[in-house]
């Protein structure tokens, strides 16, 4: 609708140590709250519904990250759902993907690099390796 609001949530799956695919949602504010609350990082979900569509690597892969695939997932409000499961209904394969990085080893800078090196990277687009201790609004 012309004139509405969309807001957007992206997050990566992956079922494999080779294979990983980026998710893009769109609709309106609640539906995206909702999603994104919905499930963590580490979580099992079962993607039911999604359009699959070529990616546009230029664009897409500066801010996602670079995925074996030349499709990504796009979730409709409308039709698709993203269900959690329970952690005794887990596949134990997939917990080993947990802490492998989306990334090869050697594509990141460390948070020393940049203080270190800032000047020269003053305006390039860095991969950066972090933990995570809280996320808020």
């Amino acid at each position: 609708d012309i004139g509405t609001e969309r807001y957007t949530f992206n997050f990566t799956i992956r079922d494999s140590p080779t294979y990983f695919i980026n998710v893009q949602s769109w609709g309106r504010e609640e539906y995206i709250r909702s999603l994104s609350e919905s499930f963590r990082v580490g979580d099992c979900v079962t993607i039911e519904n999604p359009l699959v569509q070529s990616k546009e690597a230029e664009r897409e892969e500066k801010f996602n990250p670079v995925t074996p695939s030349c499709y990504k997932l796009l979730l409709s409000e409308n039709h698709s759902v993203v269900r959690t499961s329970s952690c005794y209904e887990t596949d134990t394969r997939l917990l080993s993907l947990l802490h492998l990085p989306v990334k090869d080893p050697q594509d990141y800078y460390s948070l020393g690099d940049i203080v270190a090196n800032g000047q020269s990277l003053n305006g390039r687009i860095l991969n950066v390796l972090a933990a995570v201790m809280s996320v808020s609004q």
